[in-house]
């Protein structure tokens, strides 16, 4: 009987105990999924207290899947046009002279003529453009572009519902094609707030307003295409690339991710026919962040400096200083008393990074040290003769002259011809300093002439060249050149650095020390 019941009640008993294991799972899932539903609310709530009320972030991220209105609704309000006019001067062509007798009836008339009919001058103030911004702040401070407001005499701010605000421009900034205008007499105006473009990714969502072709308010979508695009339109260039729809009046316009925070300034298009086709490039947020915040505090940028003169390292020169590969910035010159000159910095360094920042092409160095604060220290490493070595640079202010003092040099000598070179050398003058103007303070060899056929032909000096080094030796005489060149192919090397001064701008060649 008991083996009966108990045949009987252990499959209920197990099923049972399916059951509630299985419902312990579900309940225990539940309550992770309620215990990670809080936290995020929580950490939602933190978040929020850092926005101010009337701000349309929030830490909400939008879905793709659902659409773009809710974002759109959320952020548009803080998206404005740009319109700005000025005054155009013109001049009409002269009318004809006539010219009569002093007391001739005629005098008066043909005087009043003139004054009609060829006024010496006109001017009007007429629209001059047209582009897009966005408010920063409650109390009216808008973004924009430098080449959209740099000729304005007026500048009229138009909201999304039509309000229309007088502003004035707080300061701009041409290298980076940034601009600061401010809207008085206003406390509650809708704003956006910068993101961190440094966590968007090729690929992600990206949101762009602006007022393309004066059409009003306009919407486009896209991805991020690429990260840290030169367009060679100035010395900081660092371009998110976006195939967003961008087109003309979209300048100054904000680039948005999902979270509604602003992560670029729409700034320039690539287009062979002026419309979109799909390349569009804006100015990173962490970036104009910098540049905005002296704006505002100052009306203009103050941007660090050390005082080298760079070039890039290619994988003919890595090779030739000792390097694996072609990362870094090289130095082709030292302006001497300057900071990189004081911190022991010299021509043929290659700097690796700065302040932690790798240095991984050329261009990246003088962003880098842009964006730093002036008069701070910062580690610097560089490669030396086939080693690291860590620097410490205490950085200066950009100079608005980078003239360099000038020192008199009256020395003469007679040309050497150079046989090993093929090309005829000369010590530093007053006359060839005069030829082939070179600056003062300069030192080395001047390059008088080149054979046809020559090493130096072949590798591309001509003359008015300086040769300062070889193989980072500095060169004083015309001989240094030849025993270097001698050393080196002696030693069974293929190519050598050597450091140029051309058109007073340094830099370096790998010369190769083949015959043919």
């Amino acid at each position: 009987m008991i083996k009966a019941l108990s045949n009987t009640l252990m499959p209920i008993l197990k099923w049972g105990t399916v059951v509630v294991t299985t419902a312990v799972v579900v309940i225990s899932i539940q309550g992770y999924a309620d215990t990670s539903s809080q936290a995020e609310r929580d950490t939602n709530i933190q978040l929020a207290d850092l926005v101010p009320e009337n701000s349309p972030q929030n830490n909400q991220v939008w879905s793709p899947m659902n659409g773009f209105a809710d974002l759109i609704e959320q952020v548009s309000p803080a998206v404005v046009h740009v319109a700005i006019s000025g005054v155009v001067k013109s001049r009409r062509s002269a009318a004809p002279e006539f010219n009569f007798p002093p007391g001739s009836p005629f005098e008066d008339f043909f005087e009043q003529f003139r004054n009609r009919q060829a006024p010496e001058q006109s001017q009007k103030s007429r629209p001059l453009g047209i582009g897009s911004g966005f408010i920063i702040s409650e109390d009216g401070y808008v973004v924009t572009n430098h080449h959209v407001i740099k000729d304005a005499d007026e500048i009229v701010i138009t909201l999304t519902d039509g309000t229309e605000y007088q502003a004035e421009l707080k300061g701009s900034d041409s290298k980076t094609d940034l601009a600061l205008l401010k809207i008085d007499n206003v406390d509650s105006l809708p704003y956006v707030a910068f993101g961190d473009d440094d966590k968007s990714r090729v690929g992600d969502w990206v949101l762009a307003i602006g007022n393309p072709f004066g059409l009003g308010g306009s919407a486009s979508t896209g991805i991020i295409s690429a990260r840290g695009r030169d367009i060679r339109s100035g010395p900081y260039d660092d371009y998110i690339q976006v195939d967003a729809a961008i087109n003309r009046g979209n300048s100054g316009g904000p680039l948005f991710n999902l979270k509604g925070e602003v992560i670029g300034i729409n700034t320039a298009i690539y287009s062979p026919n002026g419309g979109s086709v799909g390349i569009g490039f804006s100015i990173p947020s962490n970036m104009a962040k910098n540049v905005i915040t002296q704006l505002r505090n100052s009306g203009q940028v103050e941007r660090a400096w050390i005082g080298v003169e760079i070039q890039t390292l290619s994988k003919e020169l890595a090779d030739g200083f000792g390097r694996d590969n072609d990362n870094g910035a090289l130095i082709a010159s030292v302006v001497p008393g300057k900071p990189a000159d004081k911190s022991g910095m010299q021509a043929g360094d290659i700097i690796l990074s700065f302040d932690g920042e790798e240095i991984e092409e050329m261009r990246d160095l003088p962003r880098i040290v842009a964006q730093s604060a002036v008069g701070k220290k910062y580690k610097v490493v560089v490669w030396r003769n086939g080693s690291k070595k860590t620097l410490t640079i205490e950085t200066d202010r950009y100079p608005d002259d980078l003239g360099l003092a000038s020192t008199e040099s009256d020395s003469t000598s007679k040309p050497e011809s150079d046989d090993v070179l093929g090309a005829e050398l000369s010590k530093m003058n007053s006359d060839v300093r005069t030829q082939f103007k070179i600056d003062d303070e300069l030192k080395g060899v001047v390059v008088l002439s080149v054979e046809r056929a020559g090493l130096a032909a072949r590798n591309g000096i001509r003359a008015g060249d300086v040769i300062t080094s070889v193989n980072n030796k500095k060169i004083s005489e015309p001989n240094d050149v030849t025993q270097s060149i001698l050393k080196a192919k002696k030693d069974g090397r293929e190519k050598i650095v050597v450091l140029l001064q051309r058109n007073n701008a340094s830099r370096f060649i790998a010369f190769d020390l083949s015959d043919e």
